[in-house]
């Protein structure tokens, strides 16, 4: 099914990687053109139209994991690209981000009276020195869109802070971010105290952010890199075992 929305299919435009544009084309081929609206108003911030648009498509009888998924998460999808490649900024993000707030006010409690047992659960914090949070946010927001109970321990988090919060919640997976080429070693250094607390096995460990790549991923032990929002989700449905392998845009 073709992308119905006029303004969505210039937005896709913005998509460059080979990879990120089949994927992308993946999440709305075959969806309903009501999705393709929600998504579009949302990458654009009008958070009372993406309000308006997500009641109606729950009145009209949309599941409304579905519309979470096809229209919320998959706009939210390429807001992340973009903020990667730098065609927006933060405060972009920032209206696009309550835009998909507006219409998740409608879906959490849908699926929260529904009983849905959790995709699992993951620990998020950005390193030791380093108090950027905006794309943490941005992955936190998508992870929880895509069913993963999620605890943010925010910025400048300790390595016994992570080691904490995976005892106390029994988490399966951990994600840390950084921005500065100066935390990054922070990363190895709080894997290396988790693995010195016996807690290695019992956890996947993903990283992200900006100075981030495959290889730095794997020197620091790491078991998977995530360049983008996308590619976070993608991963952790991996370590969760809802998926085979990582899906397009981790690279």
């Amino acid at each position: 099914m073709p992308i119905h929305n006029e303004g969505l299919a210039k937005e896709m435009e913005y998509i460059s990687k080979p990879s990120e544009v089949a994927h992308i084309k993946g999440l709305f081929e075959g969806t309903d053109p009501l999705m393709h609206d929600i998504a579009y108003n949302l990458i654009v911030g009008k958070h009372l139209v993406v309000d308006e648009l997500t009641r109606k498509a729950l009145d009209d009888g949309y599941a409304a994991h579905d519309v979470m998924d096809d229209g919320l998460i998959a706009g939210m999808a390429i807001v992340g690209i973009k903020f990667r490649d730098n065609f927006i900024f933060v405060p972009e993000v920032l209206v696009a981000a309550r835009a998909m707030k507006a219409g998740m006010a409608y879906i959490e409690p849908i699926l929260s009276e529904s009983g849905i047992e959790p995709v699992g659960t993951v620990i998020m914090g950005t390193v030791k020195g380093d108090l950027h949070d905006i794309g943490k946010n941005l992955c936190i927001m998508m992870l929880r869109g895509a069913g993963f109970v999620v605890h943010d321990l925010g910025v400048d988090t300790k390595p016994d802070e992570f080691i904490d919060a995976i005892m106390e919640n029994e988490a399966q997976i951990l994600g840390m971010s950084a921005l500065l080429t100066t935390t990054m070693p922070n990363m190895g250094r709080t894997i290396e105290a988790i693995e010195e607390v016996g807690l290695r096995d019992a956890v996947k460990v993903m990283v992200g952010g900006a100075p981030l790549n495959q290889e730095f991923a794997d020197d620091m032990g790491a078991d998977g890199y995530g360049g983008n929002a996308i590619a976070c989700v993608d991963l952790a449905k991996v370590f969760a075992g809802k998926e085979s392998v990582p899906a397009a845009g981790s690279d």
